[in-house]
């Protein structure tokens, strides 16, 4: 076996596979952008070196500069996780030049699946079966209009070069295909450098059903279950499953033996993922090759109880399958959902931030979390913004849908918007737990998956009120008596009952509660309504009963921002505070930066006059612009960044000072 491996990968990827080789006694180097310097990946690795800066086309895609390291280093192999080089067949045969091991496929196999035309030859060749389409060299506009023809319609114009849903069009008509499939071009063309269509019969309620496949050099392979990864938005997947809902055992063997035979024509090595597209009717046709391990394997080990990281070192230095196909078992059912740093309120847009929050389920042979950060870090404009893979299994489907409803409830992260709650939505909705799957799951239930909160506004406030006064209370000094009328927090007066007033502004709405602390207890109201709230903080949760009934939320207060956390929701208020004086009044034109980004234009100079609402800057994040405008009236004093400056979340852009008013 290997002694010593480069991972030439970041993030949860990365200590996937440290972990793995760690157990498997094999030393391993990382290698890290300037962004990643502190990464949990790093930190893991038995050494790590220093790439480049952050944009992955200065660091995690430099192939000379990572096989340079992984010579210095002495590595025998390079890991190349998935993304990044994993498919990149120049670096394929770069490792190869430099006798480095490339724990994946053979460059050939590599290049042969890298076109979704030379693949679907490959496949039809091989006798797999095949969407009804063209994908000839030939793309000349009348030859695809003879051939959606032919093809029949509804048709999908799909790029040859493509992936991640680019360079894809559904067509309906002939009327419609002109259109599209210049608009199809243009995208492909811009995004992989080649406009090339390949077109599909399109079936309406497919689902998307892949096969992880495994083949060593002796000429064995086998085929480790499948996963059903129907649920995606925008033709990327959000949550998979293992194994496919409703799928035979005749239609499971023949689709994996298909899978194998499609992985023998082109003498594969190593890990790698045939998808299918299945349709209502039983049948299924080739769709792809993913020639890499795929970010969903964790479902296919949860089930056969096998390691395919392990799997794929074994094979890569000269070993057999660890078994054959009568020696592979499935068992129980596993999902995994993916934690991303994104806004579903907001057509899924990604975020960024710091998570200055973060707690996660606890782990056990139910439960499982592939991440590659902790509390504290950054994501960052560069990179995918995944924060974690959540993998659940139990004996059955029901089971094992509790479960993940149960980890996404215990999930809980504060600093940039994730998709928890859209996730939790989606794992308990009826249509879900009743199998309901096609690739249009989202979209056809798309009012399941917003739902509205469950917890009402006036109870969400009462319990931010509990925690802001707990939180109060626990941080007294030590020896203060908890229950002295000095420690109390109503303003206590001799012979008088006070209720304090606190202010919580949810979204741009102020509310005003009235708060009496007595008899141990808080006597609330909010407007006409009335609460008496009994609570107890731990940490950060929150135990309460509000009027009679029982409730326990957690929470994370930042300065004066508190996040509540409960049943997979999460509920955002600010404690509101009057402030007067002059050192409040001259910070109000200060503006920080809404989220990490670049300065792409500053459009005042310092000592020029503004209006409040006026633009001062435009930022930019994830191709997402965001205008910087000024709250006030006043004169611009400075400027801390310049255009094309990358800024961290909460800077400082400039200072505006409020221009002082004249009295007659």
């Amino acid at each position: 076996m290997f002694s010593k491996i480069l991972i030439a990968n970041r993030g949860e990827i990365a200590c996937r596979v440290i972990q793995t080789a760690h157990r498997l006694g094999i030393r391993c180097v990382a290698v890290y952008s300037e962004a990643d310097a502190n990464a949990r990946h790093v930190a893991m690795a038995d050494e790590a070196f220093l790439l480049g800066p952050a944009p992955s086309s200065e660091s995690y895609l430099r192939a000379d500069k990572i096989i340079d390291i992984a010579l210095q280093s002495g590595a025998q192999a390079i890991h190349p996780g998935y993304g990044f080089l994993s498919e990149n067949t120049d670096f394929a045969e770069a490792c190869a030049k430099n006798n480095l091991v490339f724990i994946g496929p053979p460059a050939s196999a590599i290049a042969a699946m890298g076109s979704k035309s030379a693949a679907k030859a490959i496949m039809e060749s091989a006798g797999v079966p095949l969407v009804p389409g063209y994908h000839g060299a030939e793309q000349s506009i009348e030859i695809l209009r003879a051939e959606a023809e032919k093809c029949g319609f509804p048709l999908l114009l799909k790029a040859v070069a493509g992936g991640g849903g680019k360079g894809m069009r559904v067509v309906n008509q002939m009327s419609e295909f002109n259109e599209a499939l210049a608009a199809a071009q243009r995208e492909a063309k811009n995004a992989f450098g080649n406009p090339d269509m390949l077109l599909e019969r399109y079936l309406t309620q497919p689902r998307h059903v892949e096969i992880q496949v495994f083949c060593d050099s002796q000429g064995n392979g086998v085929y480790l279950a499948e996963r059903d990864c129907s649920v995606q938005r925008r033709h990327q997947k959000v949550l998979e499953e293992a194994p496919a809902p409703g799928l035979s055992l005749d239609t499971r063997k023949a689709m994996g033996e298909a899978a194998v035979k499609a992985a023998q024509a082109i003498d594969y090595v190593g890990a790698g993922t045939v998808e299918f597209l299945y349709d209502v009717d039983g049948s299924f046709f080739f769709m792809e090759m993913n020639t890499r391990l795929q970010v969903e394997h964790p479902v296919t080990e949860m089930v056969t109880g096998q390691d395919l990281v392990e799997w794929q070192l074994r094979v890569a230095y000269g070993e057999p399958l660890p078994l054959q196909q009568d020696e592979l078992r499935i068992r129980g059912h596993a999902l995994e959902a993916r934690i991303y740093a994104e806004d579903p309120d907001n057509d899924f847009l990604p975020a960024t931030g710091t998570l200055t929050y973060l707690r996660t389920p606890d782990e056990s042979t139910h439960v499982r979390v592939d991440t590659g950060v902790v509390e504290g870090d950054e994501v960052s404009i560069h990179y995918d913004p995944m924060i974690a893979k959540l993998i659940v299994w139990d004996e059955n489907r029901d089971q094992a849908i509790n479960r993940m409803v149960q980890a996404l409830e215990q999930y809980r992260i504060n600093g940039v918007k994730t998709n928890i709650r859209f996730l939790h939505a989606l794992s308990d909705s009826q249509p879900f737990r009743e199998a309901q799957l096609d690739t249009g799951f989202i979209e056809k239930h798309r009012p399941l998956l917003f739902p509205a909160p469950r917890l009402d506004l006036h109870r969400a406030l009462i319990l931010s009120a509990g925690f802001l006064l707990e939180q109060a209370r626990v941080t007294l000094p030590h020896n203060q008596d908890l229950w002295s009328p000095y420690a109390q927090q109503n303003s206590w007066r001799l012979n008088s009952e006070y209720a304090k007033p606190l202010l919580l502004r949810v979204d741009e709405q102020l509310y005003e509660l009235k708060v009496l602390e007595k008899n141990h207890a808080y006597e609330i109201s909010i407007g006409e309504s009335f609460y008496r709230l009994h609570a107890e903080l731990v940490n950060d949760q929150l135990k309460a009963v509000i009027n009679g009934h029982r409730i326990s939320v957690h929470g994370s207060l930042n300065d004066r921002e508190l996040v509540l956390f409960h049943e997979g929701e999460s509920f955002r208020c600010e404690r509101h505070e009057e402030t007067f004086g002059e050192h409040e009044s001259t910070n109000l034109g200060s503006l920080t930066a809404p989220m990490n980004g670049s300065v792409v234009a500053v459009m005042v100079s310092p000592g020029d006059l503004v209006k409040a609402g006026q633009t001062l800057v435009i930022m930019e994040a994830m191709k997402m612009e965001h205008a910087i405008r000024s709250p006030i009236d006043g004169t611009v004093d400075e400027i801390y960044f310049n255009e094309g400056e990358l800024v961290p979340e909460g800077v400082e852009l400039l200072a505006v000072t409020a221009n002082e008013e004249v009295s007659e």
